[in-house]
């Protein structure tokens, strides 16, 4: 019986994508699935391509898993996803260690590529993006069994110059309510505890479907779930937070005070060319919204330096805002030529040097900042989701909080008390360092 072993690279949305191939091989009789890429008789590689540094991690993959294939470890390697759908034909003759090729709208076809006879010719499948995985979809759970996300919308219909997204997965199109409800529900039954909502903008989610809804209108029936603990939302676009989800996040228990916004910039003439909507709300603005809220939601951002035209004093004015925003997190990109995005042709590049040091400066900035912020927590005690012994020492339990997403921010190191992987129990903080906590079970709390 061939195992196959599978490798995701890029983001959560990437990961739910994966777990759908798997769910599709699970149903699939004479296959089994394997984490040994030395054991596997079959590999395949799901594949960013966002940006350039993710192009050369999935071609590194990729010929890694080649030159398995090479020495006899491998019969047959596929490879999917958004560098298929970026590069088509010209990784034919790059790659040709390669069986099959499949574009982002072509992932439930895997199925159908695994069960053809190895070919001289390698498969190449690629259409517009228009896949929409819904509930019926099969799927295998790749992320611990009490966290799980939950793909709510798929595409983009944005046009920052910067972003080759809609290129890649098409224009935005929504999941209905109902397919989604269905599916969260099966999770909890099966012991999720922790649901995180992920799509390019999750914020304009139903926007698209007629009749239309809202995000607001699906966080409601979600949270009907019995069982559901923590409910968060991911990628919210900075123009389209309402009162109603903030009110939302301000009165619901299970839903985590946490919003991640990505802001890219706030020079408004950096942002006019990043080709961010113009005529809305002042970034300033959002955040002075949001902190008004009696219950504190932490806030994660992304922003983007060395944008072709970022003078000095327009990066300063970036540094300063994050200086007095004090973001609870925030992670800092590099402006990445892309072609086929619209700024890759513009002129009046800022310099690898100074980028560099832009970067670094944003970095350090926000690590003073957020050791600051973990300093306010020392003293309290709050509830934290268990997830396993420590990977550096069997004498520390780690945890996360409500305002800790998976994958992206910092931990609870537990060092007194048990407890079980994925319970949420109370932890008194004792301690705090830039990025992570640590604290003691408190089960009379």
């Amino acid at each position: 019986m061939p195992n196959v072993f599978l490798i995701n690279l890029g983001c959560a949305k990437n990961l739910v994508d994966s777990e759908h191939i798997l769910g599709l091989i699970k149903q699939e009789e004479g296959f089994d699935i394997t984490g040994d890429p030395a054991g596997a008789d079959i590999a395949i590689v799901n594949t960013c391509a966002f940006i350039k540094p993710a192009v050369e991690e999935s071609i590194d993959t990729i010929l890694e898993l080649a030159s398995l294939k090479e020495q006899g470890h491998l019969e047959r390697l596929l490879v999917v996803g958004c560098l298929v759908q970026r590069y088509g034909k010209k990784l034919l003759t790059e790659i040709p260690e390669v069986d099959g090729w499949l574009g982002t709208g072509q992932i439930n076809r895997i199925r159908e590529v695994l069960g053809l006879k190895p070919a001289n010719c390698p498969i190449l499948l690629i259409t517009r993006p228009d896949f929409l995985a819904d509930h019926s979809a099969p799927r295998a759970q790749a992320t611990p069994f009490y966290s799980a996300y939950l793909k709510i919308a798929e595409g983009c219909s944005h046009h920052c110059s910067y972003c080759i997204i809609p290129a890649l997965r098409g224009q935005f199109r929504s999941r209905t309510v109902d397919s989604l409800f269905i599916e969260a529900r099966e999770m909890v039954e099966r012991g999720v505890k922790e649901i995180n909502l992920v799509a390019q903008d999750t914020t304009r989610y139903g926007h698209d479907l007629d009749p239309s809804c809202t995000l607001e209108g699906l966080l409601e029936k979600l949270l009907t779930i019995s069982g559901l603990k923590w409910l968060r939302i991911h990628y919210a676009h900075p123009y389209h937070v309402t009162e109603r989800l903030l009110d939302l996040i301000d009165t619901e228990e299970a839903l985590c005070p946490y919003l991640d916004i990505p802001i890219q910039h706030v020079n408004p003439d950096i942002l006019r060319a990043m080709g961010r909507p113009s005529g809305t709300e002042p970034i300033p603005q959002l955040i002075e919204r949001i902190r008004r809220r009696s219950r504190h939601i932490a806030l994660r951002t992304t922003v983007m330096v060395g944008f072709p035209g970022e003078t000095e004093e327009q990066f300063k004015e970036l540094r300063e805002f994050a200086r007095e925003t004090e973001f609870d997190r925030l992670g800092v990109f590099s402006f990445s030529p892309e072609e086929g995005a619209p700024a890759a042709k513009l002129k009046d590049r800022v310099s690898e040097r100074i980028v560099r040091n832009r970067v670094k400066e944003i970095m350090e900035l926000q690590a003073g900042i957020s050791k600051k912020l973990n300093r306010r927590v020392v003293g309290k005690t709050i509830p934290v989701l268990v997830e396993g012994l420590s990977p550096e020492t069997d004498l520390l339990l780690t945890g996360r909080t409500a305002t800790m997403a998976p994958d992206v921010d910092g931990q609870v190191l537990i060092n007194k008390g048990s407890a079980v992987v994925g319970e949420i129990v109370p932890v008194r903080i004792t301690e705090a360092h830039t990025y992570d906590l640590v604290g003691g079970i408190e089960r009379g709390y």
